[in-house]
This record gives C-alpha cells, sequence and structure tokens, in this order.
C-alpha cells in the first residue's frame, strides 16, 4: 500500500516505472530484469535496464508485441514480460525473474503491483495529455488572435491596394500619360517619382529637387544597373533611389524610380510604386508601338528612295511622315564596330541625330545604318552623340555630296559608303568622314565607274574645260602639259609651241577660271590626276 502510494504520488512516467523495478521485491522473490515506457508508438528502454541479456530481452518483449509472455534469462528458472495496460491502451513493459517458481500468492501481490503501476501509468499519461492539451489549446488561442490581428491587417491592406489600384486606373484611362503616373505616384508617396528610358535619359520628373542639367547617362553603368534591377523581384535600393522596372512581355521600356535619400520608403511605398509601374507599362508600350510604325514607315520610304523611285510618291509619303524632300539632302552611313545593325541600334542612330538638331529620315542594311538628312552634318557633332549612347568611340560615318534631286539619291548612297570605306581603311579609323572632302581618294577605292571619274574629273576641270568649249582655248591642255614637263615652264612652252610669257599668263588665267591655287599640294596632286584621268581615260578634248 506504501508501494501503490507513491506510484501514484508522482506524475512523471519515467519515476513511476523506477519505483515499480526497485520495489519489486516487496511482492515476492522477484527481481527487475527491465523496464519499457510506450513513447510515440514505440518501446523505449528503462535507463535502470541491466547490460547481462539486455538484447535478447529487448528482442523477446518486441515480439510479444503488447502481450504478455515468458522471457528467458539464463540463471533465472522462472522470467516473465508484464504488460503494462491501462484505458488507453499498453503503457509498457515490467521484465521480472524469479530465483524460483514463484507460489499462488506471490504471483498474485506481483499481479497487483503491475495494476498499480499501470493505474500510476494512466494517471500520468492523462495528466501529460491535459497538460498538453492546454498548451495546445493556449497556443491555438495565441494563434487566433494573432490571425484575428493579422486578418484585420490584411483586410486593410486589400482596402489600400484596391484604393491605389482604382487611382492609378483612373489616371491611366484618364491619358494624361507619364506626367499624370508619377504625379498621383508623388502625391502617395511624398518622394519625387522619375521616369527614365532605359538609356538613363529622363522622361518625366514629379517633386522637388530636380538637377538641372539632368546628368548625363553612362551606357555601362546604366546597363549594369539594369542587369542588376533585372536579377530581383519587386523594387531594387540603388544609393538613394527605389528603383523598378517597367517591362511588359519581360522587354525592358524603361526605369520607374523614387528618390528617398532618407530611406522613407515602406511597404506602402513599394506597392504604390508597383502599381504605378503596372500603369506606365501599357501607356510606355503604345509610345513604343507608335515610334516603332513610324520607324518603319521612315524605313519604306529610305528604302525606296536609295533604290531609286518616283518623286510625286516620295513627296506624298515623306509629307505623311512629316519630313521635307525639297530641301537638298545628304546621304549619312552609320557604321559601328560593336553593335549590329538592328532595330536597337538604328533607334540609338536616330535618337542620337535627333539630339543634335538633324532632321532625317532612317533605315538599316545587314551592317550599317542610313540617315537621309535634310542638311549637312556637323562634322563631329553626330559621332561623339553616338559615342555616348552606345559607350564607345569605335564607329565610323561616311557623308555623301549635297543631293538636290531624288534621282541622285542612290548616286550619293554609294558616295556615303565610299566615304565610310576610306574613313575603315585609313590610319584613324574612327569618325566621321565626307565625300566631297575625300579629293583624289573617291576614284582610288574599288568599284569605281565612268560617271563618278567624270564626276571627280568636273568638279577639278569642269570650269576649264567649259572656257575652253565656249573661247575654243587649250586651257586644259596646258595645264596637262605642265603637269607633263614636271612644272618646268620652258619645257612646257616648247612642246606647246608658244613662248615662255605666253605659258605664264595661261597658268595665271587657269588659276582664275578655275579658282585652284597650283602651290597647293592637294590642289596640285587633284588637278594633275584629273588631267590624267581627262586625257587617257575620258579621252580628252574630245
Amino acid at each position: 500500500m506504501v508501494l501503490s502510494s507513491a506510484l501514484f504520488d508522482t506524475l512523471d512516467e519515467g519515476e513511476i516505472l523506477r519505483l515499480a523495478m526497485d520495489h519489486v521485491g516487496a511482492a515476492g522473490p522477484y527481481s527487475a530484469q527491465a523496464g519499457y515506457l510506450r513513447v510515440d508508438g514505440d518501446l523505449v528502454p528503462s535507463p535502470r535496464n541491466g547490460r547481462i541479456h539486455a538484447l535478447a530481452v529487448d528482442r523477446r518483449v518486441r515480439e510479444l508485441a503488447g502481450q504478455d509472455g515468458p522471457v528467458t534469462v539464463s540463471g533465472s528458472p522462472w522470467g516473465r514480460a508484464l504488460g503494462l495496460r491501462g484505458l488507453e491502451g499498453l503503457h509498457g513493459y515490467l521484465v521480472v525473474t524469479s530465483c524460483s517458481q514463484p507460489t499462488e500468492a506471490e504471483r498474485s501481490l506481483l499481479a497487483t503491483l503491475v495494476r498499480h503501476t499501470a493505474a500510476a501509468l494512466s494517471v500520468a499519461f492523462a495528466h501529460r495529455r491535459r497538460h498538453e492539451d492546454a498548451l495546445a489549446l493556449h497556443r491555438l488561442r495565441g494563434e487566433r488572435t494573432a490571425f484575428q490581428r493579422q486578418l484585420i491587417s490584411v483586410v486593410a491592406e486589400l482596402g489600400y491596394q484596391r484604393a491605389v489600384h482604382a487611382l492609378m486606373a483612373d489616371v491611366a484611362a484618364s491619358g494624361g500619360g507619364e506626367e499624370a503616373i508619377t504625379h498621383a505616384l508623388h502625391g502617395l508617396t511624398g518622394l519625387p517619382a522619375v521616369v527614365e528610358d532605359r538609356f538613363g535619359r529622363l522622361r518625366s520628373w514629379t517633386g522637388p529637387n530636380r538637377p538641372d542639367p539632368y546628368p548625363e547617362p553612362d551606357p555601362v553603368r546604366q546597363d549594369e544597373m539594369l542587369h542588376a534591377v533585372a536579377r530581383e523581384v519587386g523594387p531594387v535600393r540603388m544609393k538613394d533611389r527605389l528603383i523598378t522596372l517597367i517591362r511588359p512581355h519581360g522587354k525592358i521600356l524603361g526605369v520607374l524610380a523614387l528618390v528617398d535619400p532618407r530611406t522613407e520608403a515602406d511597404e506602402h511605398t513599394v506597392l504604390a510604386m508597383e502599381h504605378a509601374a503596372t500603369a506606365l507599362a501599357p501607356e510606355l508600350a503604345h509610345l513604343r508601338n507608335l515610334a516603332e510604325v513610324e520607324l518603319r514607315l521612315h524605313r519604306e520610304l529610305v528604302d525606296d528612295l536609295l533604290a531609286g523611285t518616283d518623286e510625286a510618291s516620295a513627296y506624298a509619303r515623306s509629307e505623311a511622315v512629316g519630313h521635307d524632300l525639297h530641301r537638298i539632302h545628304y546621304v549619312v552611313v552609320v557604321q559601328w564596330s560593336n553593335r549590329t545593325a538592328d532595330d536597337s541600334f538604328a533607334q540609338t542612330v536616330g535618337r542620337a541625330a535627333s539630339n543634335v538638331g538633324m532632321r532625317s529620315l532612317l533605315t538599316r542594311r545587314s551592317d550599317h545604318v542610313v540617315l537621309v538628312a535634310d542638311d549637312r552634318p556637323h562634322a563631329r557633332a553626330l559621332y561623339e552623340a553616338l559615342a555616348r549612347e552606345t559607350g564607345t568611340r569605335s564607329g565610323a560615318i561616311g557623308v555623301s555630296a549635297p543631293c538636290d534631286c531624288l534621282d541622285d539619291i542612290p548616286h550619293r548612297y554609294q558616295e556615303a559608303q565610299r566615304a565610310l570605306e576610306v574613313r575603315r581603311y585609313s590610319c584613324e579609323c574612327y569618325g566621321t568622314t565626307f565625300f566631297d572632302e575625300l579629293g583624289l581618294y573617291r576614284i582610288l577605292g574599288p568599284g569605281n565607274d565612268y560617271q563618278e571619274l567624270q564626276t571627280f574629273v568636273h568638279e577639278w576641270l569642269g570650269q576649264l574645260i567649259d572656257y575652253d568649249s565656249r573661247h575654243h582655248t587649250a586651257m586644259v591642255e596646258t595645264l596637262s602639259r605642265y603637269f607633263d614637263c614636271g612644272g618646268n615652264y620652258d619645257e612646257t612652252a616648247e612642246s606647246l609651241a608658244i613662248h615662255r610669257s605666253t605659258l605664264r599668263y595661261r597658268l595665271q588665267r587657269i588659276r582664275d577660271i578655275s579658282g585652284k591655287d597650283l602651290a597647293n599640294v592637294e590642289h596640285r596632286l587633284n588637278l594633275q590626276v584629273a588631267t590624267r584621268v581627262w586625257k587617257i581615260v575620258l579621252g580628252g578634248p574630245g
């Protein structure tokens, strides 16, 4: 009875099993070989189990599968594994051995001890269950409270999201464009809202502290920034800005940023920014589609001009795209070594030309972009603008002679290509070359034709040829003989059968009529080549 009281006084299952094992001798000539408690469906041995015969006993207990049964232990004629059962099922095992066969009374006492131990384990188990249930209930109540708070927060958040979504949808539908969207974003966040194109140039700024002038973007750093932001989900902080990309269908059309030097942005700021980016996406996509349509119309017109087309159609189509073809035009060819001549590069060239004030039509070929510009390009402006846009100076530009007739555009296109070719194969292979400044190089390149030779001769000797034709003189022949004789006055006069003073007079008249200076090295070289071509290739006076 004292043992039973002790068993029920503790609520620890391990302590109950220990007491039963320690006092099993009170029921007879018994000794406890092993004890087990059922934990999560498995039988866990008691720390008091002996090491001798442990494996054999353990194997036998598990074989019994919850039933009582005999256990064989060396040196003990009697052994029994007794299940400790309660209303909830098996709580464990008590393995008992005896040095002799127990009597009926001793077996009864052992059975009583086993029942008391099982009952005490049931009580302890029920108490533990109640304690665990109480803890679980407390945890559930805490989780319910937290869930209720979260639900309230979610409801409020959803209300805010709906309000922001409705505001941005209304702004986008109003047709206010980028300015209206950045204005709404600035009003929601209190931070300056900025829209840039994918190249880093400002499109819209709403809010204070706008830089003036706006910083010129660095193409390399801009690409690095775009790749860094594209790898993340949602807005990304870059120094004093919170940045997100505007990229419908995965194509980057621009950048939306909030200027936040004091890191005031919170989750509501991020939400408003994401909705603003969503509203901007169709707006920028629409503008891009318009630009692509305009570019396609320009390209088709330029393609026809370069191939040759009727003037009436060309003038009508140029008016439709807002360009005046009645002005004198120049054909400009652009090639950059690190860029393929795709739509992206064509747009870059068009943007650079617009930035330096060039009004032009544009198309592209397999390895270069072609502009038909209504004014002579500046010697360096377009090249420098493209160097900034592309981030490299490894490019060349060829410019034709002026063209005052649409029929001449195909020929001027060849001139621009010739100028580009001369630039690419020169010592300074990057920069701008004008065809009308090539001089002798115009006829030294491959692919020259009779018309090109005529053009060169006409440019340098045309006035003299016309003078000879009108006055029946021999100014061109005199100049040719002068060069053939190496500039020697006596030899030249003798070959022409004229007096030295007459030769001097003719040479002075040649200077006056042609406007060319025979003392100028370049003029002298081009005039000599022109006279050779006039005499040998073009047949001289005939």
